[in-house]
């Protein structure tokens, strides 16, 4: 992990940019102080735990959905096209 400050990453973020697309992560200071990071950013999104526990409590709320609900019986050609003549 590299740290730099605010103003050289502002004068050299393209070569920021080309390191974490590397796999290299750049914590930006102010004062010393961490103030930003720069992590790379994986091509699966599933790899993001915050992504990860969002899709889990999708899948989660959809098994509790209930099944039963208005059946409809086969769809006619009328239910398609209605009584317009041609």
């Amino acid at each position: 992990m590299r740290s730099v400050s605010i103003r050289d990453a502002n004068q050299q973020f393209s070569r920021l940019i080309k390191e974490v697309e590397a796999g290299e992560t750049v914590v930006i200071t102010r004062q010393g102080k961490p103030v930003a990071q720069l992590t790379p950013r994986s091509a699966n999104r599933l790899d993001d735990p915050e992504v990860r526990a969002k899709v889990e409590r999708l899948r989660s709320c959809l098994r509790e959905w209930p099944r039963d609900g208005y059946r409809l019986g086969p769809i006619t050609e009328d239910d398609k096209y209605g009584d317009a003549e041609l």
